[in-house]
């Protein structure tokens, strides 16, 4: 294969790798200055946030208007008590004139004005609730597309060495349920941030106010000012467990969703071998982990309410019980009373969901460390500074020197060196594992030379851009990736502007054209996810003319003609004859009848080329290749 496929590693593989990266330690401490970057990407929304601002602060402080129309109600009403201020030298002409009001309203009608404005001041209130969470909201998946987008172009941009190291359900995992997690923390982590500390502000104005106005004792604003931070402590403890809690619990999401795209891509194979219920048992193991350390989460997560509530109903216990007795002997106004009781009541909310907010951030700050160790990878092939666009090709291709390995391995070639003229074809023969993929790869530049260098026109194809580079290069492989889309755009893949009649063209000459136009759809046809509404000779044939219409100078051709019927060959080989015309052609094939008429043949071993020459010249050899070549044609005869 010329993209080299996932490697399937171990978990502990796998966690030993990542510990290798910044920000992967299990149990590292998490930076906050990664949170703090992460909120950059709230800059271009950060109008949507001024209006949910606005919209908090307007519904906050009508609540604390409505806790204020208790007391008329309550005082007047109620108990048929005239409204006093005392201290009243020091109260604003105003306010000394609205209660003078009040008290001469007949009650009837002041009864029918405070239900009218309780119900508009609640109308009010609701409808800037409303708006702040549609906005809050609206911020939170905003920030979720544009960072999905930022991530999922950078995982365009990382080479192949990368993803040989990478889970697929992992690298979904980060993009999906990472930064969801990132997302809620935005969408109500944020909106607690911001508007919780308004109420408070706005309760504890109230508080201090009904107290200064109607000589509340400072008692009662003591013990609210000193029994509810005594909730923070808890929390912190409980939110620094959260964290690492978090941290593997999105691993073993990755773990879950990596069995399960292996599950789904391989469910033949799983079937033919009657392998469900060892693949179920796989299942179950990575499901049970990933249950156990969510309720682990959960657990912390549900701890943090109740503490809150208790310690917030404690503090009103203790002010019922003074303010209580101060009702009873007189010495306060019931009305001013149960508006302060109620104001009191109302921060129990607040401090409750500031003290949540601890442990969301926690699970936020964890996934935030897992996406900036994508968004923050650099691709290991990119463009030299001053690299140019390939101006064509004139001459040759040449592998000078060539050492490979990937990573740490062993070397797969070794002092590699082979030059093919323009226009030529070269076929590499060789068994399993010999580096024939590796050798092709280094061409297009998925991966670079450990030692060497590959020239075009003997210059360093490092000197060239990369996009530019692979804009001269054609693939086609054994196992053609195909995309669920139409088949139109599978052709001119990457070109949705393309002229119909160059698609065609390109068709006609894979011998694709015929079977395409009895699909319901014609070109329009969507094909599925990786192609399984078509044959593997259709697919084949799809591949070979997205190559034709690119139409590229140079070649590769990775075991394209395996795996075929008689029939389905003879139409692929037609049409990778015409693909080959006029063009410089690298070719691996296990069938060595496909490459008898080759300009050049090598063969590898061990990464090695241990015979090259022509196919008559390596028969006369009696080497590697007539070997090869006589157990082939003894199985095709069955002689």
């Amino acid at each position: 294969m010329i993209t080299k496929s996932l490697r399937n590693v171990n978990q502990g593989d796998r966690i030993s790798s990542m510990s290798n990266c910044p920000g992967f330690r299990l149990g590292q401490s998490i930076n906050m200055r990664d949170y703090i970057r992460f909120l950059k990407y709230l800059k271009p929304h950060l109008w949507i946030m001024a209006i949910a601002l606005f919209c908090m602060i307007a519904s906050s402080g009508l609540g604390g208007v409505s806790l204020g129309m208790i007391i008329p109600l309550v005082d007047n009403i109620l108990a048929n008590r005239a409204m006093s201020i005392p201290g009243s030298q020091n109260v604003p002409e105003f306010l000394l004139n609205i209660v003078d009001k009040v008290n001469s309203m007949p009650k009837p009608e002041l009864l029918n004005w405070l239900v009218l404005i309780i119900a508009l001041i609640f109308l009010l209130k609701e409808a800037f609730l409303f708006l702040q969470t549609y906005f809050m909201t609206k911020l939170g998946q905003s920030v979720l597309r544009d960072v999905r987008l930022v991530i999922y172009k950078k995982l365009l941009k990382l080479s192949n060495d990368f993803y040989s190291t990478m889970q697929t359900g992992e690298l979904v995992s980060r993009i999906t349920f990472d930064v969801g997690i990132i997302v809620n923390s935005i969408t109500e982590g944020l909106t607690d941030l911001l508007l919780q500390p308004i109420q408070l502000a706005v309760y504890m104005v109230v508080l201090i106010g009904i107290k200064v106005y109607f000589s509340i004792s400072w008692v009662f604003i003591l013990i609210t000012m000193l029994v509810f931070p005594l909730i923070s402590y808890p929390v912190i403890k409980i939110g620094k467990k959260l964290r690492k809690i978090s941290t593997s619990t999105q691993e073993s999401m990755s773990d879950m969703n990596s069995l399960l795209f292996e599950t789904i891509y391989g469910i033949g194979v799983v079937k033919s071998f009657t392998a469900e219920g060892y693949q179920a048992d796989k299942f179950k193991t990575h499901n049970y982990r990933y249950f156990k350390m969510l309720m682990k989460s959960v657990k912390r997560m549900a701890m943090i309410s109740p503490l809150g509530e208790f310690v917030g109903v404690m503090c009103v216990a203790i002010v019922l019980w003074f303010g209580g007795k101060e009702v009873v002997y007189g010495r306060l106004s019931a009305g001013a009373f149960i508006a302060f009781l109620a104001a009191l009541l109302s921060l129990i909310k607040p401090f409750k969901r500031l003290s949540r907010l601890y442990g969301i951030n926690q699970q936020a700050m964890a996934a935030i460390t897992r996406v900036f160790n994508i968004i923050d990878r650099e691709p290991t092939i990119k463009d030299r500074p001053g690299a140019i666009a390939i101006a064509g090709f004139k001459d040759s291709i040449e592998f000078n020197d060539i050492d490979f390995s990937y990573g740490q391995e062993p070397l797969v070639l070794k002092k590699f060196n082979v030059m093919l003229p323009k226009g030529r074809v070269l076929a590499i023969v060789g068994l399993s594992g010999a580096g024939k993929s590796t050798f092709v790869s280094l061409l297009p530049r998925f991966y670079d030379p450990t030692e060497g260098s590959v020239l075009i026109d003997g210059r360093d194809i490092r000197d060239f851009k990369v996009s530019s580079l692979r804009s001269q290069i054609g693939i086609v492989s054994q196992e053609n990736i195909l995309f669920n889309d139409s088949i139109r755009n599978n052709i001119a893949f990457g070109m949705p502007d393309a002229d119909m009649e160059d698609i065609r063209k390109a068709a006609k000459a894979a011998n694709a054209h015929d079977f395409i136009m009895k699909m319901p759809e014609g070109y329009e046809t969507f094909i599925g996810d990786r192609g399984i509404r078509l044959s593997g000779g259709e697919k084949q044939r799809i591949a070979i003319a997205r190559a034709l219409f690119k139409d590229p100078p140079i070649l590769i051709l990775d075991e394209a003609t395996s795996q075929l019927d008689s029939e389905s060959e003879k139409l692929v080989q037609e049409a990778i004859d015409r693909l080959m015309a006029h063009r410089t052609v690298f070719v691996i094939a296990h069938r060595l009848s496909t490459v008898e008429h080759a300009d050049k043949i090598i063969v590898l071993d061990s990464g090695n080329i241990v015979e090259s020459g022509t196919h008559t010249e390596l028969l006369a050899k009696s080497g590697i290749y007539k070997r090869l070549y006589e157990i082939q044609f003894k199985l095709k005869t069955g002689s």
